[in-house]
């Protein structure tokens, strides 16, 4: 049995722990609201963007945006949205898990230190890797958008997905692979948008007007979706962060409460044993002077 001074030593180690943890949880819940506040204030922005998307479509006919052309798919181009830091559960080792299920040919462009360290550990083929702040700002994710579609549009990658932790609520969080470019029409794009945004079915059948023309509008609004259905994306994933955080560190707590438990019993029955044995060698002694 460990002595009283080793249980003393564990008993005040766990009780930092606790305390360590207790902090963390409080400031992932925090971060966790601004996140999830963030995230569903895009939303109907995102509908807004769709409905103009819809309203645009049966007026573009056959014409196709170079977004939206189909080719043969050599090289998958992959946008891997992770977390700087760890302490998050398996939210990251979720999606590491459908990279390594790729076996096609792909380049990637990572987001975040951990998809990062990660594709340099396995040793795949990255193009770049970038960095967004808690506060996931519209520019900051701009800039891997934008380098992933002019690399699509020179030819370098066939398409444009992203892997990314889906929220769904507080305590699940769903690793997905999301296709974004490209789509076969404007049409299957706006359903795939609607979808994704909570919107339902487009039904406004109000005659309107595009100047200078449906394509053009088209040609100016595509590339400019694109950036903020990803950013979306994004948004979700900072809110899937910061709760897969804070369900971490809640758990931790937890643990460490109900360890602390078990320890200050130990520790009682090895002081109960010590004071005992104490009470029954005084007691010998005392019997052998007699």
């Amino acid at each position: 049995m460990p002595s009283t001074r080793d249980i003393r030593r564990r008993i005040k180690s766990v009780k930092n722990t606790r305390q360590i943890t207790r902090a963390m949880e409080l400031v992932a819940a925090s971060k966790m609201k601004k996140a999830q506040a963030a995230a569903l204030a895009g939303r109907p922005y995102a509908q807004l963007m769709a409905d103009m998307l819809a309203a645009l479509a049966p007026r573009v006919g056959e014409a196709q945006h170079p977004l939206l052309v189909r080719r043969d798919v050599k090289v998958r181009g992959i946008l891997l949205v992770t977390t700087d830091k760890g302490l998050c559960g398996p939210l990251n080792a979720n999606l590491f898990k459908l990279v390594t299920e790729i076996k096609t040919p792909a380049k990637y462009v990572a987001i975040g230190r951990k998809g990062t360290q990660f594709l340099a550990r396995t040793k795949r083929d990255v193009l770049a890797d970038f960095t967004v702040t808690d506060r996931a700002g519209f520019n900051e994710v701009k800039a891997p958008v934008e380098f992933m579609v002019k690399l699509f549009l020179e030819g370098t990658i066939d398409t444009v997905e992203v892997i990314y932790p889906r929220y769904k609520n507080t305590l699940v969080q769903e690793a997905l692979v999301r296709p974004v470019l490209p789509l076969s029409n404007v049409k299957d794009f706006v359903v795939h948008l609607r979808t994704e945004s909570g919107a339902g079915k487009f039904t406004d059948d109000r005659d309107m007007l595009f100047e200078p023309s449906a394509d053009a509008v088209l040609a100016a609004l595509l590339p400019f979706y694109v950036n903020r259905y990803i950013y979306q994306l994004v948004l979700s994933a900072k809110a899937s962060e910061q709760s897969a955080r804070m369900v971490a560190m809640k758990t931790a707590k937890d643990n460490a409460t109900k360890l602390l438990g078990d320890l200050t019993l130990e520790y009682n029955k090895a002081r109960q044993a010590g004071i005992t044995q104490e009470i029954l060698e005084i007691a010998a002694a005392s019997f052998s002077t007699a």
